[in-house]
């Protein structure tokens, strides 16, 4: 009896059902090989997973803020089109019946594209567009996709309404019902392969998602989802998928394989525990990593309970790698059983893209274009982030001037309104830029990439030097007199980009000379030594007041208030009610970096 997708989606969200399908008989390539061991005959099937993650919306290898072919130095190609290339090359060499194609999630946010089609001509609208991610994933013919955090980032009836319009199942073991606590989405995906002359090879795909969600994306799922750790859902579904039959278990997780959080002991599970899933849950073959946006073709870890070797592979993201693991199984004593799998990566920048693919959405692609094309404002001169990492630029107080005038508006007759405004913002990309003259909505789109919105949160001044301490923690500790290499001053301890934080309406010094904790000096408001009681409001975004970034205070902080509406629109609308962008209205030199009191610059 065929499935009813639609049926089971709304099924699965209460009952947490898995996803069981047949696949289809195997074409001659799937015939089981008989080679001769003594007289015995050994019976042998290959089996081919494909796999990708966090593609973020990237369809076609087309930079929208540049308006361009997307181009770097590394000579990368992004975008499903080019996958859709890969995928079928390799389905033609192995035979389609002979491969598995998955992904490990960040599906619906990340380019002008997706934002297009979940808030400008939303998939929720009542006869909406069916979302681009999915017309293109259907027509590649993805098996299953895990969840990813940035999935929750347009909430949960935007990310439902993309599920429905998917012909393959978003898994999510550990995504669980915050009453119920039973999953509310599909734990795990099956498929028979069937094979001439054997039993077929059932293969089972696990999801697990990350459980920052539960930090990231708070407003969305407080009260409505729960997150428990990767490992302990592992621990309970991998056994089960074992005693249902399957022969192959494949783990598609958003999760790094490092170990660490960035969240620090906010939520009690690790955000990058794929390797730990790897070691501590027998009964895993191997693992598509994702969440890191790292290249990683091969990592064997070794299962210290069974002592087998599960393979791990992370195909680096915006759909530039994919990642091929090739399955060899043996029938031996009636079962089934791996005997190696191998991982590899393919590269995107090797193929072109499908036109089957660029046929398909070429319309929501140029319709896209012309959205980010539209000028918005002028602007006096052109404004960068190439040296915002290390020096005060002007392009950033702009974002916290954004910020700080849309929260003075929204306390306007609250008890809150006399507390002067300070806002935090990160130099995210260091190529952007806003050139002098016509400014569109694509330059403002490309200086805020994230799909942040704005919350406004109470700190003492105690609390904000806390937090500029730890904001200095991004600088590598640099002695007086040595040599300043700004590519090798910042990203200390691995911090990102966007963990690091300017706070503006104050003034500051941050001393690279300095221990960690001991960096920010001569911290003033207002022409005086900042006074510890004193209450700000912080103008925050929604990832940092949520705990993202384990910056001290501000998760904890009394919320006075909050939007959704993007900050990158927010700032859109103020340059379009200006009309003029001019760094007299908003830039100003508040920190600087210093040894022992010089300047670095």
């Amino acid at each position: 009896m065929p499935l009813n997708r639609r049926k089971f989606l709304k099924k699965s969200a209460v009952t947490g059902a898995g996803v069981a399908l047949a696949g289809a008989v195997g074409a001659p390539a799937a015939q089981a090989v008989e080679a001769r061991k003594g007289h015995r005959p050994v019976k042998r099937y290959a089996l081919t997973v494909m796999g990708t993650t966090d593609l973020h919306g990237h369809v076609f290898n087309w930079d929208y803020f540049k308006d361009a072919e997307y181009t770097d130095a590394a000579g990368n190609a992004q975008g499903l089109a080019r996958i859709s290339t890969l995928v079928n090359a390799i389905r033609k060499e192995k035979g389609r019946a002979n491969t598995l194609l998955l992904d490990a999630g960040d599906t619906i946010q990340g380019t002008p594209l997706t934002y297009y089609y979940a808030k400008v001509d939303p998939i929720t609208a009542k006869g909406g567009p069916v979302h681009p991610m999915a017309q293109a994933m259907n027509a590649i013919g993805y098996d299953a996709v895990a969840l990813g955090n940035h999935e929750f980032n347009y909430g949960i009836e935007t990310l439902r309404k993309f599920e429905s319009q998917c012909d393959f199942p978003l898994l999510g073991a550990n995504a669980l019902d915050a009453k119920t606590l039973k999953p509310a989405f599909p734990p795990y995906f099956m498929k028979k392969f069937h094979v001439h002359g054997a039993p077929p090879v059932k293969v089972a795909v696990l999801g697990l998602t990350n459980p920052g969600i539960a930090i990231w994306d708070k407003a969305y799922v407080q009260g409505k989802l729960t997150f428990p750790g990767l490992e302990e859902q592992a621990a309970k579904w991998v056994p089960k998928l074992r005693s249902m039959g399957a022969d192959v278990v494949v783990v598609s997780a958003h999760s790094g394989a490092s170990g660490t959080s960035s969240y620090g002991d906010q939520v009690p599970y690790v955000e990058n525990s794929a390797a730990l899933v790897a070691q501590q849950v027998p009964g895993i073959d191997a693992i598509l990593v994702g969440h890191a946006h790292l290249e990683i073709p091969e990592l064997k870890v070794t299962n210290t309970a069974s002592g087998r070797t599960v393979v791990l592979s992370e195909p680096l993201a915006f759909a530039e790698r994919m990642s091929v693991f090739d399955f060899e199984l043996v029938f031996e004593r009636g079962c089934w059983r791996v005997e190696s799998v191998a991982a590899s990566v393919r590269n995107t920048n090797a193929v072109a893209d499908d036109p089957r693919i660029t046929r398909l959405l070429k319309d929501e692609h140029d319709v896209v274009v012309a959205y980010v094309n539209q000028v918005v404002g002028t602007a006096t001169e052109t404004l960068t982030t190439v040296e915002a990492r290390y020096k005060d630029a002007p392009i950033i107080d702009l974002i916290t001037k954004v910020q700080e005038d849309v929260v003075k508006a929204a306390l306007v007759g609250t008890q809150y309104a006399s507390l002067p405004v300070i806002a935090q913002a990160s130099p995210f990309s260091r190529t952007s830029e806003i050139p002098a003259g016509e400014v569109t909505i694509r330059d403002l789109s490309s200086l805020y990439v994230y799909d942040n919105t704005l919350v406004a949160k109470v700190l003492t001044g105690a609390q904000v030097r806390a937090y500029l301490e730890y904001s200095a923690n991004y600088f590598v500790r640099t002695p007086a007199g040595a040599v300043v290499d700004t590519e090798k001053l910042t990203n200390a301890n691995n911090r990102p980009d966007y963990n690091y934080d300017y706070v503006s309406g104050l003034r500051y010094d941050i001393d690279i000379a300095q221990a960690e904790g001991s960096r920010i000096r001569n911290l003033t408001y207002d022409g005086a030594a900042l006074d510890d009681a004193q209450q700000f409001v912080f103008a925050v975004n929604n990832y940092r007041a949520n705990g993202g970034g384990a910056f001290p205070h501000v998760a904890s902080a009394t919320e006075v208030w909050s939007e959704s509406t993007e900050i990158r629109t927010r700032i859109a609308e103020w340059v379009t009610a200006k009309g003029s962008l001019d760094p007299k209205e908003f830039a100003s030199v508040d920190w600087k970096l210093t040894r022992e009191g010089t300047p670095v610059f």
